[in-house]
Order: structure tokens, then sequence, then C-alpha cells
């Protein structure tokens, strides 16, 4: 048997990452003494509050750590529907939510019972590194719908509509966005639900960051907006970065009924239910008040400040302002510099890690995490600053 078929096909669609040369050579050199700034951060630096760890050292303490129902405790399940109904307006029942290991799983969930391999799906250009290999693994053919910093990274009605095919069956919404930061308004996406309805494209709409967005902005689903988009949309959430539990991989999603059955069934044959322990600390989160998100949000958005005041002093930097989430992804076309090129130099001279635009889609882009402290942004930044100054001259 020969070495390449001993592996499934599907596995050769799927692209190594693109940032493992990065982040693992700043383990290495941090393993060797080195001070490295981390700017590569998806996670908030902040811990989880003592009070959701304190529901799960009761509920270890209590003897909660066996099966639970595939989908998830009825009781947090029917806290999620709370939530949805309170923070969404979405009303979903509790047999319409799934509670799985981590938001990203319920996006592959939600990718695998919907795509068949001669479908597409549609996903704007820069998107999270995980959307276009996990349509890969569901044998479905991810379509990028390229967006510019002058729409703020989000696409229109005019580019949904460019890229529609009869083979089209989902479009992938993230909003807040991981890398860009862009938060769609009311108007923009009812505009697209418009266009999805006519259409008869599923929504899968990626709300990770609902919480973390800026300047009185609000967050808005676009399963909000009328029966025929909420029966096409597959709303997906968690608690990784609204509670700082990225660790204890919890997500979940509120989908049509059929949907949810569909997903409750591969759920069943492929990891069963989530954690135990973590569900009972999920569900202390959600039957707390906002009031952990609320500092989150205030200490991110002091943080976006700053970082913007600097990064407006280095010569040839383009960005926009990110209007949710903690990152700021950075146009560095202008020093000549692939994004690859650029995060390899700035780790090995000043020992500063970021993510290159390419595993976003966009080349002559890099992404800054500021969630991190103050003081590692100023360190970081005076570093960024000297060298950029360096290879400008």
């Amino acid at each position: 048997m020969k070495i390449d078929t001993r592996l499934a096909e599907r596995l050769k669609k799927i692209n190594p990452s693109s940032t493992l040369a990065i982040t693992s050579k700043a383990k290495k050199l941090k393993s060797a003494g080195k001070d490295i700034i981390n700017f590569a951060a998806g996670e908030p630096d902040f811990d989880t509050p003592d009070f959701i760890k304190e529901a799960a050292i009761q509920a270890i303490q209590s003897g909660f750590t066996k099966y639970t129902p595939t989908t998830g405790t009825a009781e947090l399940k029917k806290l999620i529907c709370q939530k949805f109904k309170k923070d969404n307006s979405l009303e979903y029942a509790p047999d319409q939510i799934i509670v799985s290991n981590g938001a990203k799983h319920s996006i592959y969930n939600a990718l695998m019972v919907l795509s068949n391999r001669s479908d597409e799906v549609l996903i704007p250009l820069p998107y999270w590194v995980s959307y276009p290999e996990m349509v890969n693994l569901c044998e479905a053919t991810p379509r990028f719908i390229k967006t510019t910093a002058a729409n703020n990274f989000k696409i229109s009605v005019k580019d949904l509509l460019k890229h529609i095919t009869p083979k089209t069956k989902i479009l992938i919404l993230n909003s807040p966005s991981n890398p860009a930061g862009s938060v769609y308004n009311k108007e923009e996406l009812a505009g697209i639900a418009k266009i999805c309805v006519e259409k008869n494209i599923f929504v899968i709409s990626d709300e990770i960051y609902e919480k973390i967005t800026f300047d009185g902005l609000k967050h808005e689903s676009i399963a909000g907006f009328n029966k025929d988009i909420y029966n096409l949309t597959i709303t997906v959430n968690g608690l990784s970065k609204s509670h700082s539990m990225t660790g204890w991989r919890i997500g979940y999603l509120g989908a049509p009924p059929d949907v949810a059955a569909a997903i409750s069934n591969l759920q069943d044959h492929s990891t069963s239910n989530p954690n135990s322990i973590a569900q009972k600390a999920a569900e202390a989160a959600l039957s707390a008040p906002d009031d952990f998100s609320h500092q989150l949000c205030q200490e991110f958005s002091k943080r976006r400040d700053y970082l913007a005041a600097r990064i407006r002093e280095i010569k040839g930097w383009d960005f926009c302002l990110p209007q949710g989430a903690f990152y700021m992804f950075c146009n560095i076309s202008k020093t000549g510099l692939d994004s690859m090129t650029f995060a390899k130099r700035l780790l090995e001279e000043e020992y500063v890690c970021l993510i290159p635009g390419s595993a976003f889609g966009m080349d002559d882009h890099i992404r800054i995490s500021f969630a991190t402290s103050m003081n590692e942004l100023q360190k970081g930044m005076d570093r960024i600053q000297e060298w950029a100054g360096k290879i400008n001259s």
C-alpha cells in the first residue's frame, strides 16, 4: 500500500496551519529564556471569574461527574433559551439548543449536517482560519467574498449577489469578526437576510464575540428579523470570550428543529455530551448579570484606543478601527514584505509574536491581538515602532 493511500482523501484538502511555524518558534524562544511579547492570543487574558470556578468545584464535590444528555443538561439549555430571548430577542425551545465542545464544534456540527459534496459555502474574506478547513472536511467547496477596508471588511448585498450560484448552500457570517473586528448593523443584516431568504441560503451566524463591542454599538442577530430567516439560521455562541472560559470548551447553538435534531444525532455518535463539570460552570455564568463581560469590554476598549494611537505613528501602516472583538487588522503592504516574512522577522529580531494575515486569506495584513496587558502592549509597540523604523529606512 502506498503511503499516500493510507489516509482519507478528504484530508488532502486540509491546509497546514500557516501560523504553526510562528507560534511554535515563539514557544521555543520563550523556553530558551527570551522575553516574548505575545500579540497572537485568541483568548482574553483575564482569569475565569471565581463564582464560575466555585460552581465547577461544587459540581465535582457533589459527584456531578457522569454522562449528561448528549445535547446538554435541561438546566443549561433552559438558561441558553433565556439568554437568546433576553440578549437577542430569539425564541428557541430547549430541543432547538445543542451544547457542544466549544463554538468551533458547534460550527463544525452545523456544516456537517447541512453541506453536501456538491455544495458551496460562502465565506467573507478575511475569515477566521478554521472556516474554510471545516468546509473542506465536509467535502463542500469554500467560496470567498472579498471585502475591503473602505467597507470595514463587511460584505454588502451587492457582494453577496455577485457570488451566489445554483450550488450556494450556506453563508458563514461572523459579527463581531475575527480578525477585522467588523460589526454588521441592523440595516446591513436586514439586506443580507432578505437575499438569503429569496435564494434559500442557510446562514451560520458566529456570534462568539457578541459581548465585545465598542463605541456604543449594539450587536444584532440576523435570525431575529423575521420567521423566514430564523428558519434558515443557525445561531452560534459560547462562553469562551464573554466569560474568559476558553479552556472550559462550552459552545452552543440555536437552530430550526430539523437541523437541531440532525446535529443531536451527529453528536450522539461523535463526541456525545460536553464536559459535565463545565456545563455546571456554564450554568453559573449564564445565571449571573453581565458585569464581568462589561468590565472586559471596557478594558478592551481602552487597549484598542491605545494600540490605535501607537499604530498611527508608524509610517506605512494602515488599519480600520475595530468595532468589536480584540484584534487590530493592519495593512502592511507598504513595507514590501509578505505577512509571513513580516511575522517571522519581527519574532526573530524583536521577540514580538503576531499572526500573519495569510492565515485569514489576506497576505498583505497582520493581526495584532490586544488581549494582553497594557504593560505588554506598551513594550511590544515600543519594539515594533523601533523595528518598523529600521525596515522603512
